[in-house]
């Protein structure tokens, strides 16, 4: 048997067929496109990402068939939001979550209900990028949809709705809505009240690891399923990536380099401290259960990386196609060593924390004319592990301590990023023997669903292991820190004139 967990990310997806004790029997990936109708808007068309994702389970079941999947769950990317009719059907593209188009909403909520109660009902710092700033935007502007709309779907409860099975969203996913009271660990009267959203409209809510029935034999038959696997209530992906990577005691920080770079503590208590909003960070249930956690987050980690190929690598491209080799390896093969004499701001779709401004924009500085291809792509790691160390030093001034980060996703795979991360931090990063960390951390979820285990913990110490550790270089580190001190007053510095590109 085994257990398959996908990742359902903003410009790609994976599924991963997983054994009981945690090695990798079967993979695969689908990208899919990001569109952008308008300036600060970003949206995912549902049938691609549909397609997307019943590739991939189709293929990773038929390859796993000699040990055939049992059950399944699903991490996904939080915010984003679908309208659908009364059959199901979508009336318009995912808005994603690194849309940005509800910055007036978000104002509207710190003029009318102020940020720090925003903040203690919901554990949310404000931000146009919540679901319910989206909604809130569609009703103004597009009341049609928004009346035509019988449900208003996020990425699992539409996966799950894809399958056949009741729409339904795990505790950590909905907190990415900005309309869960992450105390009561339900649908928020109040702010659903305010926003003029009707509860009956959103998903049923159900812890992470909860079982929601079978995938209809149909569909399964569709995916390369056998008959009767369970579906499982899964998480967040940052959240399950840290289920996945083992993040569940004090001082442990996940570090997810996905499309977003993401760093995240758990704790065994809900915290809203008034420190944490003061940096931005917000607090969310953890996949875990009784557990929380505090995030850190830059909206570009690997999506840096990926502009760079699509907008200068063609000759990266080409190599890559010729040699075999990943493009992104052909890219950071030119990095050179040490910290780049170039710095990167990388709020190429606005900031993530500590600013949380959507307003923000990315900047390249130190530009001269022997500036080499290496020093820019070295910039990119070390600018995105600048930003994360903001938020890492704000956790820290909050008083949470971290000792030691544990790597995941496909930034994961870069010995030179996981050095620079340790040289930028001063702490050990530990890369995970399974890079697909959210993968396995809903699988984890959908084992212990199941009865494959006894519970969550026995599945986390069977399944996850950790790889090799990269310690900082004490030497590297001093050198990065007079590089970072630099880099810490590139926003303050630009923020004006950024506001009026």
């Amino acid at each position: 048997m085994s257990l398959l967990g996908l990742d359902i990310g903003i410009s790609g997806c994976k599924a991963v067929a997983f054994s009981l004790d945690g090695a990798t029997l079967a993979q695969a990936y689908r990208e899919y496109r990001l569109y952008q109708p308008q300036p600060g808007w970003m949206e995912l068309d549902p049938a691609e990402v549909w397609q997307a994702v019943s590739e991939v389970i189709g293929k990773v079941a038929a390859a796993s068939s000699g040990d055939p999947v049992t059950a399944l769950s699903v991490a996904t990317h939080g915010e984003s939001v679908v309208p659908v009719d009364t059959a199901g059907r979508p009336l318009c593209g995912f808005i994603s979550a690194i849309d940005t188009r509800a910055a007036e909403q978000a104002r509207w909520w710190e003029e009318h209900f102020g940020r720090e109660r925003v903040f203690s009902i919901t554990g949310m710092p404000l931000h146009p990028m919540y679901t319910v700033n989206k909604l809130m935007w569609l009703r103004a502007h597009d009341p049609q949809i928004f009346t035509a709309a019988r449900r208003f779907l996020c990425m699992q409860d539409f996966v799950f709705h894809q399958l056949g099975l009741p729409p339904a969203m795990d505790y950590s996913l909905a907190a990415r809505t900005m309309a869960f009271d992450v105390t009561r660990l339900a649908w928020s009267d109040e702010i659903l009240d305010l926003a003029q959203i009707d509860a009956e409209r959103l998903s049923r809510l159900l812890p992470s690891g909860t079982a929601i029935g079978q995938v209809p034999a149909r569909m399964a038959a569709v995916l390369n399923l056998p008959a009767g696997v369970i579906a499982v209530t899964g998480g967040h992906d940052q959240p399950a990536g840290a289920l996945g990577c083992g993040a569940l005691a004090a001082g442990i920080s996940m570090d997810s380099t996905g499309t977003v770079e993401c760093v995240g503590v758990a704790s065994p208590d809900l915290v809203l401290d008034a420190r944490l909003l003061e940096s931005n960070l917000p607090v969310a249930p953890h996949t875990a259960p009784g557990m929380t956690m505090v995030l850190g987050y830059t909206s570009t980690g690997g999506a840096l990386l990926r502009w760079y190929r699509d907008t200068f690598g063609q000759a990266e491209l080409q190599q890559a196609s010729a040699s075999g080799q990943s493009v992104y390896d052909v890219i950071l093969e030119q990095a050179i060593a040490g910290p780049s004499p170039v710095l990167i701001l990388p709020h190429f779709v606005g900031s993530g924390t500590p600013w949380m401004d959507a307003a923000s924009h990315g900047a390249i500085l130190g530009l001269n004319l022997s500036t080499t291809r290496g020093e820019i792509i070295k910039a990119m790691l070390d600018g995105v592990s600048y930003e994360i160390k903001l938020s890492l030093d704000a956790m820290e001034a909050a008083g949470i301590a971290i000792h030691e980060l544990r790597a995941f996703g496909g930034g994961a795979r870069s010995p030179l990023w996981l050095q620079t991360k340790a040289d930028i931090y001063g702490r050990p990063v530990l890369a995970m023997d399974v890079a697909e960390a959210p993968c396995l951390g809903v699988a984890i979820l959908a084992g212990a669903a199941t009865g494959a285990f006894d519970d969550v913990a026995q599945g986390h110490a069977r399944m996850v292991r950790v790889g090799r550790r990269y310690e900082p270089d004490a030497a590297m580190h001093v050198r990065y820190m007079e590089k970072y001190r630099l880099y810490a007053q590139v926003y303050p510095a630009l923020s004006t004139l950024n506001h009026q590109l």
